[in-house]
């Protein structure tokens, strides 16, 4: 069956509503993925506790053998069947043509293409369940009434429903907003600016470890760091092409014509200067270069800046770590000569496929996604057909030497190059979004970078755009869930904490961490019972917590518990780092 049957579902929600509910004027119904939802408006408020009753009507609905009729009809016909559903005749003004198509499921009238199943009969009622209530702009639209939307999964079999009602489960278990506060990583506040994330103790070594990481592999694999400023002036904006094609993404320009002194010296305001927060570093990064003549000899440059950058987002698209407006990308470019591409493109997967592995992820579940040019339009990209055809050919070839499963995908090329896009699967089989690897047209041409050749020439530079994380904020959010918190030792912000029976065994427990100095080590010194800091430590998703009392203080050794295994026994300090080399 296709998905066309999720497309059905909703079709059976919005009859079940009107029956229940006849004055609601309904917006739109699609499928989407795992599901369907519905928007709708009604006098009588539509709440997470109405979803029972609805959905029992749904299942009384598809009992009744409705079949799904579709009908050919004039617009002025269309008018006239939906006289009393506004948001239908909205919808019916954007479709081109005289004639639309509406399909009939009993007494539901929808404006719809399809297609559909046939009949109730080929829906599964035991393979579908209403989910959750929320709001929704009409036609996504700040500016458009909010409307009631309702969210449905739909599957084949109950078993495939049951299937993933327990993976839903378990990922609003790791969910990592969730777990970020009750870990003590980071919070937002409203006050501070929505969308921007305040890091605690713990989420920022968290953040220190993963870009000391990140700083060393990079040294390791041949790059140079570089920094650049939060700001710039909008003149370098509009040169980048940022301002004109991204300008509703970044924040509204900075005015500068006098400071604080001279404002309250009233004294004459010199020419005013506009600054932007930089949405991307890669401006910043061709101005060095362009900074001093460069010869071939020198190339290629790569070029690395963990450099946080600012977007203007919708207030209703952010969400915890993975949407916000202030995010740091773990950026580099690489700039080059032609006959160096291919190589630099093969070095550049391999160190994807490194980072990959070495934060615990699958590499042989990865899926990489060749965006290539819309042939058809092509007057909407930079660059001539000779960059296209070399830069295209060049990225399938490495993505099929490299034994990648790629999936070519027209029309998707940013205006400015062609790219590899790199998916990765948590531990519940999510797809992520984070690696990318971009040919650029455009900003060498803007900013006329070149190098003098071998013949003393000047010859236009190759730039590729390059991202491993994609950003620290989205990549964290990931490792929070991917290990539901419980990360491994090398990742995790405390690594070992200290659990004195009692306050007479502080000091021995102080002995203890100086012997440890080289893990991130905390001693649990407050009034608790030791069954209470027990359960604290493995709330807090600890590695190793070790007891000390007057066993252990005698004896010279600490109580080990092991996160995911409780006790492991009394063992020496030299005992335990055995333990801990071996875990590593």
């Amino acid at each position: 069956m296709e998905n066309n049957f999720r497309h059905s579902f909703a079709h059976i929600l919005a009859l079940s509503v009107k029956e229940l509910y006849p004055d609601a004027k309904f917006g739109t119904g699609p499928d989407i993925e795992n599901g369907f939802y519905y928007d709708l408006e009604t006098k009588t408020p539509i709440t997470d506790e109405s979803l029972k009753t609805i959905e029992k009507r749904m299942k009384e609905v598809l009992k009744r053998d409705i079949v799904f009729k579709q009908k050919l009809v004039t617009k002025a016909e269309a008018k006239k069947i939906f006289k009393d559903q506004p948001y239908k005749l909205e919808i019916l003004k954007d479709i081109e043509g005289d004639e639309v198509s509406i399909y009939e499921t009993g007494d539901f009238v929808d404006l719809c293409a399809g297609p559909h199943v046939k009949t109730t009969k080929d829906l599964n009622p035991d393979g579908f369940k209403l989910d959750k209530v929320a709001g929704a702009y009409f036609r996504g639209d700040e500016k458009n009434p909010m409307l009631t939307r309702i969210y449905g999964l739909a599957f084949n079999t109950k078993e495939e429903l049951d299937n993933y009602l327990t993976l839903k489960e378990e990922a609003e278990k790791r969910d990592h907003r969730k777990l970020g506060r009750e870990l003590d990583l980071f919070h937002t506040n409203e006050e501070a600016g929505i969308g921007l994330i305040l890091w605690h103790p713990k989420g920022a070594i968290l953040w220190r470890i993963i870009e000391d990481f990140w700083h060393a592999k990079h040294l390791e694999n041949g790059y140079d760091l570089v920094r650049s400023p939060h700001i710039g002036n909008r003149k370098l904006w509009e040169h980048s092409g940022h301002w004109g094609y991204y300008s509703s993404s970044m924040y509204p320009p900075l005015e500068i014509s006098q400071s604080l002194e001279e404002l309250k010296e009233n004294k004459k305001a010199t020419e005013p200067e506009q600054f932007l927060l930089k949405p991307m570093n890669c401006p910043f990064h061709i101005l060095i270069y362009n900074n001093k003549p460069r010869s071939y000899r020198e190339l290629p440059l790569r070029w690395a800046e963990a450099g946080t950058v600012y977007r203007f987002e919708k207030k209703g698209e952010l969400s915890g770590l993975t949407r916000v407006r202030g995010f740091t990308q773990d950026d580099a470019h690489i700039l080059c000569r032609k006959d160096q591409a291919e190589e630099e493109l093969k070095k550049v997967i391999d160190f994807i496929l490194f980072i990959y592995k070495s934060f615990g992820f699958d590499v042989e579940s990865v899926k990489v996604y060749l965006s290539l040019r819309d042939p058809n339009n092509k007057e909407k990209y930079a660059g001539d057909d000779e960059g296209w055809n070399f830069t295209e050919s060049i990225l399938r070839k490495v993505a099929k030497e490299k034994g990648l499963n790629f999936k070519e995908e027209l029309g998707e090329a940013a205006f400015y190059g062609p790219k590899l896009d790199f998916k990765i699967k948590d531990v519940l089989g999510r797809e992520w979004q984070c690696s990318t690897l971009q040919f650029d047209f455009n900003l060498p041409e803007r900013f006329n970078m070149v190098f003098t050749n071998e013949k003393g020439e000047k010859e236009r530079t190759y730039m590729l755009h390059r991202a491993l994380l994609g950003s620290f904020e989205r990549f964290i959010g990931l490792l929070i869930e991917h290990y539901a918190g419980a990360f491994p030792f090398w990742l995790s912000p405390v690594q070992i904490k200290i659990l004195p029976i009692s306050d007479k065994f502080n000091d021995y427990a102080e002995e203890i961490k100086k012997q440890l100095k080289e893990f991130r080590v905390k001693i649990s010194d407050e009034k608790e019972t030791i069954s209470k800091k027990i359960r604290e430590g493995e709330m807090e998703k600890v590695p190793y917590l070790l007891i000390v009392g007057e066993k252990e203080k005698s004896s010279d050794t600490v109580s080990i518990r092991k996160r995911g295994e409780g006790d492991i026994g009394a063992k020496t300090i030299s005992q335990f780092k055995d333990i801990i080399i071996k875990d590593k």
